[in-house]
């Protein structure tokens, strides 16, 4: 079978049950699923670079790999899902030192820290302002959340209010991100994450004409076998303008 065929996690570490795509969540290890994978792994890593020191909490952790990188630069970082299933995975996965999981809704959760991370879930929850306002309930003086979320402009077709994803209860436009976070927290940076580099490049094919072409050269199943997972984060960049075009934004939240 074609590896961008696969649904389910390659070459896990020995007693560590691999888990399959669902759609609610991204995953490492799951060469089809790459490009989804290092969009939302780019922002994890610039907000580890801010958080140096710090006690932060991954919000609705999924698989682990967010949580494992934040440890990376966090004094200690505490990973927080409902699913049994992820949970288990995680913490069998990436157990080191100042790293922990719970299982437990994001509702439920509520020890002081200096950091939240909340990220492509907001979409999600019925409540979002009450999810926002628990966050702001949790932090320390000085603390900030930092909470990302798709632009339902490059996600749902042209017109449409919401994308096709079941597990997605609203998606935003930048201003109304914007206004829900400024209706609980005073200080709101918003940025935006666009394609960078061959991502750009192929954005800028497929606009004149590159989904067309490659059926009719017969190339589509080795071109994208070699391109998508040759995506890494470096084909991703942050910046402040022109958020209506971002694939998603990043509030920093204070």
């Amino acid at each position: 079978m074609s590896v961008l065929h696969e649904t389910t996690q390659q070459n896990q570490p020995d007693g560590v049950p691999p888990l399959s795509l669902t759609g609610e969540r991204t995953l490492p290890d799951v060469p089809a699923e790459n490009y989804w994978y290092r969009r939302h792994l780019v922002v994890y890593r610039w907000i580890a670079e801010r958080c140096r020191g710090l006690d932060v909490v991954d919000m609705a952790c999924g698989e682990g790999y967010g949580t494992d990188v934040l440890a990376g630069r966090a004094t200690s970082v505490t990973g927080v899902d409902a699913n049994p299933e992820a949970h288990e995975h995680a913490r069998l996965k990436y157990s080191r030192p100042g790293v922990r999981f719970v299982r437990d809704l994001v509702e439920g959760y509520g020890e002081p820290c200096d950091a939240v991370v909340f990220l492509q879930t907001i979409e999600h929850v019925q409540n979002p302002a009450e999810i926002l306002e628990h966050f702001k309930s949790m932090l320390r003086p000085g603390g900030v959340a930092f909470v990302s979320t798709p632009n339902v402009l490059t996600l749902a077709p042209e017109g449409a209010e919401k994308s096709g994803n079941p597990w997605h209860v609203k998606e935003y436009r930048a201003e109304e991100f914007r206004a829900l976070c400024e209706s609980v927290f005073p200080n709101v940076e918003l940025l935006g994450l666009f394609h960078a580099r061959k991502l750009r490049l192929h954005e800028l094919a497929i606009r004149r004409g590159w989904d067309d072409l490659h059926p009719r050269l017969g190339i589509t199943q080795p071109f994208y076998e070699w391109f998508t997972p040759a995506i890494s984060e470096r084909d991703f960049v942050l910046r402040s303008q022109g958020l209506d075009d971002a694939l998603d934004f990043v509030a920093v939240l204070r």
